[in-house]
């Protein structure tokens, strides 16, 4: 028998600005080129929410933000 292992191919992370849930009971964060609002509420539990940097798989939004 013979078992080959595909190459291992590295996904491409960045140091990526987020928005994170200001509640403690409360675990949603949402990038920041994907958010609507310049400074959004939670969608799951309506509290104010804070700009933070997490290190992310890229990836790109392609739809234009209205500001």
């Amino acid at each position: 028998m013979y078992f080959s292992k595909k190459a291992v191919v590295p996904v491409e992370e960045e140091e990526t600005d987020v928005w994170m849930c200001t509640s403690d009971s409360c675990t949603c964060w949402m990038r920041d080129n994907f958010s609507f609002d310049n400074s959004p509420n939670c969608p799951f539990c309506h509290s104010p929410m804070v700009k933070e940097t997490k290190v992310l798989p890229v990836l790109t939004n392609h739809s234009k933000r209205h500001s």
